[in-house]
Parts: structure tokens; sequence; C-alpha cells
């Protein structure tokens, strides 16, 4: 497979060995699958990602886009050199998902040198959007990363 926007080769396994002991991981996040310019990732809709209602929260849809849009950032640029850290994101809920898994596909909107920005569209099993969401990634020097 051809690298397309990514910094370097990368398999879905080896981004889901980046998620032991973290939220992702707690929540049954998965990635899935990886394309020239997308990621796509899917989340279970079990007890660990519903409401009291039975049906899929709308802050684990956030979790699953902001998980796919700050993981593809990242694997945009040089980790040695760079670092990405999310500023913004916003979602529209458009259906309820009461079991089964959610899936979500990244795709970039803007690459730029100092921002990213990102869009995250997550279907259900049957294809059908359940949420679209917008993420702005900021693209750090490693001397600026935070806690440093």
């Amino acid at each position: 497979m051809a690298m397309g926007i990514w910094f370097t080769d990368v398999t879905p396994d080896q981004i889901n060995q980046l998620a032991p002991r973290t939220l992702v991981e707690r929540i049954g996040i998965e990635f899935v699958e990886v394309g020239p310019d997308y990621l796509k990732a899917r989340m279970p809709v079990d007890e660990r990602t519903v409401q009291p209602a039975r049906i899929l929260h709308g802050g684990a849809s956030v979790v699953l886009a902001e998980t796919l849009g700050s993981v593809a950032a990242y694997l945009c640029i040089d980790p040695a050199q760079k670092t990405a850290v999310g500023l913004d994101i916003n979602a529209n809920h458009v259906r309820s998902v009461r079991e089964g898994h959610v899936t979500g596909k990244v795709v970039p909107i803007h690459l730029g040198n100092s921002t990213h920005i990102w869009q995250i569209d997550i279907h259900d099993a049957h294809e059908r959007l359940v949420c679209i969401a917008r993420i702005t990634i900021a693209i750090l020097d490693q001397k600026n990363q935070p806690g440093r």
C-alpha cells in the first residue's frame, strides 16, 4: 500500500498497540483500516458507551472522533520534530444506535504546517450516518510540547 499522506507506513495493528491502559482501550475502540488518506476505527455500542437510555452516548461518539483525528494528525508528522494536540472539536449527532458497533472514518480537510482540520463521519452497521464531527489539531514543535 502507498503511504499517501502518512509520514510512515502503518497498519491498524500497529496503531492499536498505542492504546494499552488508555480510554481508547477501555471503551473498546479498535482501528480497522488505513487508507492512503483516511483511517477507520470501530467502537462497540455496549455498557461502556451507552447513556442511561441505553443508546450510544454522544460523548462516546466524540471520543471516537477525537481519537481518529488525533491519531491521523500524529501519523502525518515526524514525531521526532513535531507533536499534535487537539484544539477544538464539534459534533452533530444525527441518529441513535442501540447495539452493535459504529465505525468512524477520518479524512483531512486541511493539512497545514501549524494546524490540521479533519472530518470524521461515524456510521452504524447499516451504513447510516450517526454523527459528523470536525476537529482542529495544533501541530507544535517538540520543544513546545505541553508538559515540557
